[in-house]
C-alpha cells in the first residue's frame, strides 16, 4: 500500500472507550466489500470476535462520531444499524474471516499503522516522564537561584536618602 493509503487508513482510526478502533464501513471500504458482507462474515464467526476485539457503538457514541466526520442520519438513506467497531486485534482477525489476498494486504497496512501509533504513544510517554524528572530535578535548583537573586536585590537596590527632593507634579491642597 502506498504512503497515501497509509495516511488515509490512519485517519480512519478513532479512539472510543479508550481504545483505538476502526469502523465497519471504513474497513469494508478498504477491503473493497460491502459493509453488510463484512458484518455477516463477522457474525458467522462470532467466536473469533470477543468484546475486546469488536463491539457495537451506542447511539450516543455514534452521535459524537457523526459530528467528527459528518455522516448521514440513521434511517434516512444512511446507516440503518449502529456500526460495529474493531480494535487492533479485531482487525487482525478479519483477514482470516474474509480470506482474500486484498484482505491480507490491507491487514498488513493497518497493522503497520497501529504499530506506528503505539510507538508514538511510547515515545510521548517517555518524553513526559523525562520532562517530569527534569522538573523534579530543577525545581530545587530554581528555588536556590531565586533566593540568591532576592538576596542580591537587597544589595543592588540603592538606598535613597530620606531628605531628597521629590520630583513630579505638585498638587495644591
Amino acid at each position: 500500500m502506498s504512503e497515501m493509503n497509509l495516511s488515509k487508513i490512519e485517519k480512519m482510526i478513532y479512539v472510543i472507550r479508550g481504545q483505538k478502533v476502526m469502523l465497519d464501513s471504513d474497513l469494508a471500504e478498504l477491503y473493497e466489500v460491502e459493509t453488510k458482507h463484512l458484518n455477516r462474515q463477522v457474525r458467522r464467526n462470532a467466536l473469533r470476535f470477543p468484546e475486546d476485539f469488536m463491539f457495537q457503538l451506542t447511539s450516543e457514541e455514534y452521535q459524537v462520531l457523526k459530528y467528527q466526520f459528518g455522516t448521514s442520519k440513521m434511517g434516512s438513506g444512511g446507516k440503518q444499524k449502529l456500526p460495529l467497531v474493531f480494535t487492533e486485534n479485531g482487525v487482525a482477525m478479519i483477514s482470516g474471516v474474509l480470506n482474500s489476498e486484498r484482505a491480507i494486504l490491507v491487514n498488513i497496512a493497518i497493522m503497520r499503522i497501529f504499530t506506528r501509533l503505539r510507538s508514538f504513544l511510547l515515545l510521548e510517554q517517555e518524553l513526559k516522564s523525562e520532562l517530569a524528572n527534569l522538573k523534579k530535578g530543577t525545581s530545587g535548583l530554581f528555588k536556590v537561584i531565586f533566593e540568591r537573586m532576592d538576596s542580591l536585590e537587597d544589595l543592588i537596590t540603592p538606598k535613597l536618602p530620606s531628605n531628597r527632593k521629590k520630583i513630579g507634579l505638585k498638587t495644591r491642597n
